[in-house]
């Protein structure tokens, strides 16, 4: 077993407190449509909160408990970065971005 899926489940959870707590949680789930995105991160057609919501935190979430491989890389953080900074949030972001960047250092350790 991964010593690292606890710690993994225990970041996921922390990152959906983080969504909710900044108020970017939706109560509606996006259309089919916008959920079938074949672009990267769903840039085409959601948010970058809501593919973590609606896209990144279910799939890794089924990971877990189906107990298939961790992903062998990641870089989410740097995506957030790059969303974020064409925002003026006045560091309303910082947070999540810590939260990700500790999710993609989780991803990466070796075990």
């Amino acid at each position: 077993m991964d010593p690292r899926l606890s710690k993994v489940a225990d970041q996921l959870l922390l990152i959906e407190r983080e969504l909710r707590a900044q108020g970017w949680w939706d109560e509606v789930q996006p259309s089919v449509e916008a959920l079938s995105s074949v672009e990267p991160f769903s840039v085409d057609t959601l948010e970058f909160e809501q593919w973590l919501q609606w896209i990144f935190l279910p799939r890794m979430k089924m990971i877990l408990e189906q107990d298939l491989p961790l992903p062998k890389a990641s870089g989410i953080q740097e995506m957030a970065q790059m969303v974020f900074a064409q925002r003026n949030l006045q560091g309303q972001d910082r947070q999540l971005q810590v939260l990700l960047k500790e999710f993609d250092l989780l991803i990466t350790a070796t075990h």
